[in-house]
């Protein structure tokens, strides 16, 4: 079984996104993986209103990242904090797949790239 970090957005209209964010990870599992949505476990934690709360948030999900098989990027548009999340898969090597929402359910994405970047580059500082 593999473990999937699953981005889609989350600011904005959090209650929808947020249902959005829970039905990508039901199609997780139903494609018989595992999940991981840091963006549905630390804001129940932290205060996504104040912006040192926030960065931890976005900090603690990538670094649960190199732990992750592949991430599923969720949603037709790409988020500040997913453009993160995605630029550190492609860093790692981790596999990225856009997965797209279509009238008969979700269509997943040929991988966009396997290659780790030459040069580490620091995505985001621990606070």
């Amino acid at each position: 079984m593999k473990l999937i970090y699953v981005a889609s957005p989350y600011a904005g209209d959090i209650e929808q996104n947020t249902e959005f964010a829970k039905k990508a990870c039901r199609h997780v599992m139903n494609e018989g993986h595992a999940f991981f949505a840091p963006h549905l476990l630390y804001p129940t934690i932290l205060d996504e209103h104040q912006p040192e709360q926030r960065q931890l948030g976005l900090d603690m999900g990538l670094a649960m990242l190199p732990r992750c098989d592949e991430l599923w990027c969720y949603g037709d548009r790409i988020s500040y904090g997913m453009h993160l999340e995605i630029e550190e898969a492609v860093r790692l090597g981790i596999p990225v797949r856009r997965v797209m929402e279509q009238e008969n359910g979700f269509v997943i994405g040929r991988v966009k790239s396997t290659v780790p970047a030459e040069a580490p580059i620091q995505a985001m500082r621990m606070v």
